[in-house]
């Protein structure tokens, strides 16, 4: 990989601002200063130094951000403040995507990647990754809903849902927890109409396995661990014909 290319998806500034780093021999490879910009170099064999610290490359990021309302899940967009721009500059140099999407205002748990084969295994209805949501609805949900979901609804449209799992709460009849293996558009609010209720407020807490980090404020995010992301690569896996996960 070109010294300068390298330099900016790790981080450290512009193509511009790291041809300056360059000619100011800040650059080292396995200890000799590197100063052109067109040096290739293997960041998996080679030492690379910036100013005295070890370069750490990562082809691939995955982050796990806890969205708020009123940000949207694009990579750009000229009216609304997007997930992207929480970002930090040097992960937002590394190209992330939002894997799937919330809507503007729905909060919770996003995953964000540059890895177009881990977006592919969540998202891809048939893999049937779930996808948990905690919601607020404007009247006391039923186990005739329940059973309803259970079987699979048809939405306005006239598509029919695959089966769905839905946690009634006791005590407070119109908040529920609900698990569905599909990205329909508004997909849980069109189900919820579907049955004549409306959704007042709503949250997704989990992506297979992996639940939101609790330590996350509104709008944080945190590098996801080696292990959830391997966990969630088999989770998506699991059903195919030979039951392997990709190396």
């Amino acid at each position: 990989m070109r010294a300068d290319k390298l330099l900016a998806n790790t981080g450290f500034g512009t193509r511009k601002e790291v041809k300056k780093l360059l000619k100011q021999g800040a650059v080292t490879v396995d200890g000799q200063k590197v100063t052109q910009a067109s040096e290739q170099i293997d960041p998996d064999t080679q030492d690379v130094e910036v100013k005295g610290e070890p370069l750490v490359y990562r082809e691939y990021i995955y982050l796990m951000m806890n969205k708020p309302k009123d940000v949207i899940c694009a990579t750009e967009d000229d009216l609304h403040e997007t997930v992207i721009d929480i970002l930090e500059f040097e992960d937002i140099v590394r190209k992330p995507f939002p894997v799937g999407r919330l809507d503007k205002d729905t909060d919770g748990l996003l995953l964000l990647t540059n890895d177009g084969k881990f977006s592919h295994a969540l998202t891809s209805p048939k893999k049937g990754v779930p996808k948990t949501y905690t919601a607020t609805i404007d009247q006391a949900v039923t186990t005739e809903d329940a059973e309803a979901f259970s079987e699979g609804v048809t939405l306005d449209d006239g598509y029919e849902t695959k089966p769905a799992e839905l946690y009634l709460n006791e005590e407070y009849p119109e908040t529920v927890t609900i698990t569905i293996r599909e990205g329909k558009y508004h997909q849980v609010k069109r189900m919820f109409e579907s049955v004549g209720k409306r959704v007042l407020d709503l949250k997704r807490i989990q992506i297979g396995s992996i639940p939101l980090d609790e330590t996350l404020g509104s709008g944080e995010y945190r590098d996801m661990e080696e292990e959830e992301v391997t966990q969630l690569l088999e989770e998506a896996y699991r059903h195919t014909k030979d039951g392997t996960a990709p190396s």
